[in-house]
């Protein structure tokens, strides 16, 4: 009888780690985002303008930098600007509510996860399409004058 626990015992270590080294290639082609470059939300352009690490106060972009009805996407802080509307700018997390991947571009009132195809709202970062399970959460700027700042 002994034998018998401990050859299950050893199973189910061998399974368990299967199932963690399994989860952790999938973990690493989900996670990855761009890796490392930054969608601009200009279909896909690299955003050369932002610094990275970033913090409350931060420079971001001048207005004029942000399209209507599309946005941009900052990689190194994980932001996503929009501005549905002609001066009306809104701020999102740019992580993937699905499964972390960064969110890459901003087209036609939409903003884009290059990973499994999520899809979110500029207005309200609301979920449009894909397998997401929840909205982008909103992030606080400020805009003063011609700049947006990380609030």
């Amino acid at each position: 009888m002994t034998d018998a626990v401990d050859h299950s015992s050893r199973r189910a270590v061998l399974v368990g780690a299967a199932g963690v080294a399994g989860m952790a290639g999938v973990l690493a082609a989900c996670g990855g985002g761009s890796g490392g470059s930054s969608g601009g939300g200009y279909g896909g352009a690299p955003d050369s303008g932002s610094t990275e690490g970033g913090g409350a106060g931060e420079a971001l972009a001048q207005t004029s930098e942000i399209p209507v009805g599309g946005g941009r996407v900052f990689d190194g802080q994980k932001v996503v600007v929009t501005q549905p509307e002609e001066g009306d700018f809104k701020a999102f997390s740019a992580v993937c509510t699905h499964r972390g991947c960064t969110v890459d571009s901003v087209a036609d009132g939409v903003i884009a996860c290059p990973c499994h195809g999520s899809r979110y709202s500029i207005t309200d970062g609301s979920v449009q399409g894909g397998p997401a399970p929840k909205p982008l959460p909103t992030e606080n700027i400020s805009v003063e004058g011609e700049t947006i700042r990380l609030a």
